[in-house]
């Protein structure tokens, strides 16, 4: 062989080395989300990559399985026993007889109950090798304690990072490092009938497999509303085994890759019972990224209203909706995204930026993935013909700036500080909560509240400083409560009703 045969043969070799690199470079990039480095695996896919495992390949779990499970944690909350008010009047039966006045006062005030220390657990999933954690709002909302177990038995106190009840997600964050983690998968390619795995901790049990295929995409329960006026569902269904405690656990495919976070079952009984639901991983991702970037979701609306799924034939027929292949616009209010770009009632959306939709809840994915500000193309239907517009999404206020992390206390729209203790001593109190100046926005500006108040009490539980007043309001979320103070120099106790958010 001479030397020009030896060069051809060395260069030939590198040239497909070089290839096969960039094409597995390409490859693991769609795996990672903005908190995960990408092109790092975590120590726990050190003994599947390589072996030859493959989908197609017999079935066999075991190394998908063994893969996830150090990555799938127990979290276990705590809520401290509290008191709250009920401010709903029972009524007088004594009213028509003696005309109200000496009895209203007992039936008609406020009616004091104390709940109990409450104690929980459910599942999460490690998206980093330094601690950050996705899981469902609901295993955390309202906790005052999360603590979170491995499958080695070590054990974290976690703090929230963030939490989205539109999607029912939360991201949790423990101080570690060097932990397994989860590699994203892409949920868009879940096919009917694939292969699933589901892991968590059902039941208060310690770490569970189970095996199922997925039975449907982009499914609307419903569920997310009881938590949210704006909420977010588009889930993957299959016949995994799940129960309670799964809630936060994850959804694989048989090459190791999270799909989905598990989030809710179809059950009369509250127990499995045939379909379990989870939260596409294209929609985990961008809600994760938004909060650890932001500290709040960067959600789009394109502002298109379309029938229910489930709507029946008798209530189509009334509002002339027609079966069509894609959605069918009800309405687009003024001042939204679509009506902007021309959108208007009786069209039928086909596509979102190249990517067909058939459903309402197909639509409302897609939209998921961008936040205010992005154009997307979108194709539809009107009177046969094809048309595509170019929307700008904008947020739930109607612009496209970016929305700020705003919690509990930020949303009564005040200015708050502790009391000062001189303040406290000379009123006979043991701390409070001093409202500064009520801003023109926020809960507040609707009360009667003045400048100068202070919170001594929600629900009649004592309010000593902002950290109490902001557990006291997180756990009384989307209620009404009674607030309770004085204003310093004058005599008396005064109470506002002040009616909660459940965002």
């Amino acid at each position: 062989m001479n030397l020009k045969n030896i060069l051809t043969i060395v260069g030939v070799s590198a040239t497909t080395a070089l290839v096969s690199v960039f094409g597995y470079t390409k490859l693991m990039q769609n795996q990672y989300a903005g908190i995960q480095e990408s092109g790092k695996i975590p120590a726990n896919y050190a003994g599947f990559f390589g072996n030859n495992n493959s989908p197609n390949s017999a079935i066999d779990f075991t190394a998908a399985a063994t893969t996830a499970t150090p990555a799938v944690v127990h979290i276990k909350t705590k809520t401290k026993a509290r008191q709250i008010t009920n401010n709903n009047p029972q009524k007088n039966p004594f009213g028509d007889m003696f005309g109200g006045d000496m009895f209203d006062q007992f039936f008609n005030g406020p009616r004091v109950q104390t709940i109990p220390e409450q104690r929980a657990s459910g599942s999460g999933v490690i998206i980093s090798e330094d601690g950050l954690i996705v899981t469902n709002n609901h295993v955390i909302d309202g906790a005052d304690e999360i603590n979170i177990t491995l499958t080695n038995k070590k054990s974290y106190k976690a703090t929230v990072v963030g939490t989205d009840p539109s999607s029912d997600l939360a991201v949790l964050k423990i101080d570690d490092k060097g932990l397994p983690f989860l590699l994203f998968g892409n949920s868009d390619e879940a096919k009917l009938g694939q292969w699933v795995l589901a892991i968590g901790y059902p039941l208060n049990l310690d770490v569970t497999v189970t095996a199922g295929i997925v039975s449907a995409k982009s499914r609307s329960i419903n569920i997310n509303e009881k938590q949210s006026k704006t909420p977010v569902e588009s889930f993957i269904q299959t016949d995994a085994a799940v129960n309670p405690g799964n809630s936060g656990g994850a959804l694989i495919n048989t090459n190791g890759e999270l799909i989905g976070i598990n989030s809710a079952i179809a059950s009369p009984t509250g127990s499995y019972a045939g379909y379990s639901y989870a939260i596409p991983v294209n929609i985990v991702k961008k809600v994760v990224n938004d909060i650890v970037k932001f500290g709040t979701v960067q959600r789009a609306f394109v502002g298109i209203s379309f029938p229910q799924e489930g709507m029946s034939d008798e209530d189509k027929a009334k509002l002339g909706i027609k079966d069509v292949d894609g959605v069918y616009v009800l309405e687009t209010p003024v001042g939204g995204a679509a009506n902007a770009a021309g959108i208007k009632k009786g069209d039928v959306v086909t596509k979102i930026n190249g990517v067909k939709v058939t459903t309402g809840p197909e639509m409302v994915e897609q939209v998921a993935r961008y936040k205010p500000g992005d154009k997307i193309s979108i194709t539809y239907l009107r009177d046969g013909k094809e048309n595509t517009a170019n929307v700008t999404l904008k947020n739930k206020v109607g612009n496209t700036d970016v929305v700020k992390a705003g919690g509990v206390l930020e949303s009564l729209g005040a200015d708050l500080e502790n009391v000062d203790k001189k303040i406290a001593a000379s009123n006979d109190i043991a701390g409070g909560v001093l409202v500064k100046k009520i801003k023109e926005s926020g809960l507040l500006k609707a009360t009667k509240m003045q400048d100068g108040f202070v919170i001594t009490s929600v629900n009649d539980q004592e309010i000593k400083n902002l950290d109490d007043l902001k557990a006291a309001l997180t756990s009384a979320k989307g209620s009404s409560v009674r607030v309770l103070g004085i204003y310093p120099g004058f005599q008396g106790t005064y109470a506002y009703p002040l009616t909660l958010t459940g965002e």
